[in-house]
């Protein structure tokens, strides 16, 4: 098939369209030296400062075309005093702007026992009090989201009243919800376990929504693909949200145990071509595509920082599109008779289906390169970002070394 020819075909159509309105968030933090809970490994190329990461986030921008906005953690990125307005500056000259804003309540040592769900009032209230200067720097830099992540639990039966964490998490979030903007939304996210075993906070999506309903009508679930156990039906979960009008926003990863931070669809593909595919089937039954913030939420301490994060945005950006070309009045009909089989092979087709070609004609299109990656390494970007970062440390006296239990 021509070039013109797939332009102009019906698939070509429908993947384009899908592609041209699928924006992702990439993280600051994913730029910048991470690791485990037993250490790091450290990469000459990672981001020092916020500078960096918007140049990184830049860059990934120009090869991709998709990742306008840069998610931002306000205890890492942010310091004292900084002025917003420049922040905005910063992230402009790199092509970019700062998308969500992402308060850091378990870092501080008053954490221990949680944030808002702590029984000490005053805890209580020092989170409270970074979640309010969280929303109101997503204000000034026009920041729509400000998203949650509470690492809040326990780890042993009778340690706390649960019933009491409740109230106090609903409380906090309410409190929250009363300062956003009228634009602002409040995404908030739930993971079964870790750092706390017995009992996580918000450790479902079910318990995140009622948390959202309770909160206000600015509040949003946000599901990460990575914080489910191995048997949950995340597409169901996305499902059910879509039709509550509660679905806000992912963060993007894979897993093959839990939170394993892994490139998205590098363990099952077709997971992740399922969750958008009832995104699309939504969508073709309600006349609209849901209000949906995509993010990727992950932290490499092996894989080339930028190159993982180029991985899992053309991962991203093929299943999106497999699942655009899901034949969606031909499944009905098959699930209107109970045709199993003729129902999924519906399903297969799309998701067997080379979109890479389309994707090529479309970066093209875009005046984008073909193929990322591969623009990426030629460019050397990495390289040079390489040499004057391990310089700059030197210089500045920051050394690279981290203890392993």
């Amino acid at each position: 098939m021509s070039k013109t020819a797939i332009t102009k075909s019906t698939a070509g159509q429908k993947v384009f369209r899908a592609l041209d309105a699928f924006k992702i968030e990439t993280p600051s933090w994913g730029y910048a030296d991470t690791g485990t809970r037993f250490g790091k490994f450290y990469q000459d190329a990672a981001a020092i400062d916020l500078a960096d990461k918007l140049s990184d986030a830049g860059h990934v921008h120009a090869l991709t075309g998709c990742c306008p906005t840069v998610a931002v953690h306000v205890l890492w990125d942010f310091q004292p005093g900084q002025n917003p307005a420049e922040v905005a500056a910063l992230a402009k000259k790199h092509g970019v702007e700062i998308g969500s804003i992402n308060p850091n309540l378990f870092q501080d040592q008053i954490y221990k026992y949680g944030s808002f769900t702590n029984a000490d009032p005053a805890i209580r209230k020092a989170a409270l009090d970074h979640t309010l200067y969280s929303i109101e720097l997503g204000k000034k830099l026009h920041s729509r989201y400000v998203s949650m992540w509470m690492a809040d639990g326990i780890s042993y039966p009778g340690q706390a009243s649960i019933r009491a964490r409740k109230k106090r998490m609903e409380d906090c979030l309410a409190a929250a919800h009363k300062k956003l903007s009228k634009d602002q939304i409040l995404l908030i996210e739930y993971k079964p376990f870790e750092p706390y075993f017995y009992a996580t906070d918000i450790a479902d999506w079910g318990m995140s929504l009622l948390y959202c309903k309770k909160a206000g009508k600015q509040a949003r679930v946000l599901v990460d693909t990575g914080h489910h156990y191995l048997a949950q039906n995340i597409e169901q979960i996305v499902a059910w949200l879509l039709s509550e009008n509660m679905l806000g926003g992912f963060h993007f990863n894979d897993r093959r145990y839990a939170d394993d931070d892994l490139t998205l669809g590098s363990i099952d593909p077709y997971q992740v071509f399922r969750i958008f595919n009832e995104i699309h089937l939504h969508a073709r039954d309600t006349g609209r595509y849901a209000d949906i913030a995509y993010m990727i939420d992950q932290s490499h301490n092996d894989k080339s920082k930028i190159e993982a994060t180029i991985q899992t945005i053309c991962t991203a950006q093929e299943l999106y599109a497999k699942a655009a070309l899901v034949d969606h009045e031909k499944l009905a009909r098959h699930q209107s008779v109970d045709a199993q089989i003729d129902a999924e092979e519906t399903l297969r087709s799309a998701f067997y289906t080379d979109v890479r070609p389309l994707l090529a004609e479309w970066r093209r299109k875009n005046k984008l390169p073909e193929n990322p990656l591969q623009a990426h390494r030629e460019s050397r970007y990495e390289v040079e970002a390489a040499k004057e970062r391990k310089a700059r440390r030197k210089a500045l006296g920051i050394v690279q070394s981290g203890s392993y239990a």
